[in-house]
């Protein structure tokens, strides 16, 4: 009896000669708790947390455009050969410039290009809407491939949707749009009053005049910002007859680059 009195007592002794550090440690690690929520020892708490925060933030890339504008068109010709090899790590949008225009009875928005243009606007806002990028980006190519004035014309819209291999209906995108093709749908033309919308706020856009030549690209002294490219929500180019403002080029090479930097700063590579 006497051996194990004295195996409790030594027991408790060291219990006692422990408590302080045992209080230090739960004390330093409460403060660490407190200023890393996040951070967990060791185990699936961790393994859960990680998962979370090594998902890859996309770089925003945006093009603001008019689809029948021939500077969308060079714009986007240059980025066919930009996507295909930065496709995930961007999250690519186009916005359109206009004018809101409560009297204009289709679209409530006046393009430069006319409602053809308007209804192309559409029908690729609802592309980008309903379609991974695979797939709204060869949607947009094959209408600018059948010519700039045909852009947003329904059979363009229908057959370019056969072309990049999605049910107009089935997908979304027809019911956005509208189901004739005629880019009038009651979504669509939302998305495109926000669009041009987000345009102004961003500074991308025409001043229109009093009048306009809706058949004709050569309207002088009108402040264009078509085709504007963003990226990271900094305006990095903007091409405009010929590129102009680009401080680190503007060649694919060059905003192939400008992303990749971009993506390493947003997930600290």
């Amino acid at each position: 009896m006497p051996s194990i009195a004295l195996r409790v007592l030594s027991m408790f002794s060291l219990a006692l000669l422990l408590a302080p550090t045992a209080i230090a440690a739960a004390t330093a690690y409460g403060r660490l708790m407190l200023q890393f929520p996040n951070f967990w020892p060791d185990g699936p708490q961790q393994q859960s947390t990680l998962a979370v925060g090594n998902e890859d933030v996309k770089v925003p890339v945006t093009l603001g455009v008019m689809s029948r504008c021939p500077d969308a068109l060079i714009c986007e010709a240059t980025f066919d050969k930009v996507v295909p090899q930065v496709a995930d790590k961007i999250d690519l949008s186009l916005e359109f410039i206009g004018k809101i225009n409560d009297s204009e009875p289709d679209f409530g928005v006046t393009c430069l290009h006319g409602p053809g243009e308007c209804a192309g606007n559409v029908q690729e806002l609802c592309a980008a809407k309903y379609l991974d990028v695979q797939q709204w980006w060869p949607y947009l190519k094959c209408q600018n491939f059948n010519g700039r004035n045909k852009v947003g014309e329904p059979d363009i819209a229908l057959k370019c949707a056969d072309t990049a291999k999605f049910d107009w209906l089935g997908s979304g995108v027809g019911l956005c749009a509208g189901e004739d093709g005629s880019g009038k749908g009651a979504e669509g033309v939302q998305l495109l009053k926000d669009s041009v919308r987000r345009t102004e706020e961003l500074g991308i856009e025409y001043v229109f005049p009093t009048s306009i030549r809706r058949d004709d690209i050569n309207v002088v002294d009108i402040n264009r910002k078509s085709c504007t490219v963003l990226i990271n929500n900094k305006p990095v180019c903007i091409h405009d007859g010929a590129w102009k403002e680009c401080e680190d080029g503007h060649a694919p090479e060059d905003f192939i680059r400008q992303i990749n930097a971009e993506y390493e700063k947003l997930n600290m590579v």
